[in-house]
């Protein structure tokens, strides 16, 4: 240490939590990881004091919860409108319904660019398929290109878990896809951190034979 004093060379981690002018000499341990912050900051402790952890009485509600189910009139869609990034809301009024065609649509949850990005795909891939085969597409049809999507991109960080709802030929129709290129048909499904919450109203109330004010009602 003698020969560093001699040399004029001084050691950077002593000098954490200082503001640090221009000239004050050679540190020779800079490549340490480390940040100069001015004195009497201390960050592990400003996010601490930002965490549940801390203490903060303010507790924020967020995520995402949709549902849909059919019944013998149709299907029922229902949303929530919070965008959350985070601990974040981002918004409060949030569309998650995307419409793929007058006949179809799709719900968001998860990222919101994901899902925005492959239904407004899926809804260009559905107006070609119109256009050359002179009829709309059905929603079995619809579901299995959207997973087709899904299947090149399994695995790359892509984060939707989407419900293709709708009506053709063949009557109502319901089907989940997600980013694994997951694909199921079935009478209701709920996405999202709420929708353990969101079965269990469904489960308690739901008849295939409701009437169009009770369904509703009911979602």
């Amino acid at each position: 240490m003698a020969l560093f004093d001699v040399s004029g060379y001084k050691s950077y981690s002593e000098l954490r939590g200082q503001i640090i002018g221009t000239g004050v000499g050679h540190f020779i341990d800079r490549p340490n990881k480390q940040f100069s912050v001015p004195v009497g900051v201390d960050p592990s402790g400003f996010l601490k004091s930002c965490s549940r952890e801390g203490g903060v009485s303010i507790d924020l509600n967020h995520g995402t919860t949709t549902l849909a189910f059919t019944f013998r009139h149709g299907v029922i869609v229902a949303v929530d409108s919070r965008a959350s990034a985070g601990s974040y809301i981002a918004s409060k009024e949030a569309n998650k319904v995307i419409e793929i065609n007058p006949y179809l649509l799709g719900t968001m949850s998860g990222s919101a660019a994901d899902c925005q990005y492959w239904e407004r795909l899926l809804a260009k891939e559905c107006r070609l398929y119109k256009l050359r085969n002179k009829q709309r597409i059905s929603v079995s049809a619809a579901s299995k290109l959207l997973c087709n999507m899904m299947l090149g991109y399994r695995g790359m960080g892509l984060s939707m878990g989407s419900m293709i709802v709708g009506w053709d030929n063949k009557g109502p129709g319901l089907y989940y896809v997600d980013d694994n290129a997951t694909r199921l048909s079935g009478r209701m499904f709920s996405t999202g951190c709420g929708s353990s919450y969101a079965y269990g109203v469904i489960d308690s109330g739901y008849r295939e034979d409701m009437t169009v004010e009770e369904a509703y009602e009911l979602g």
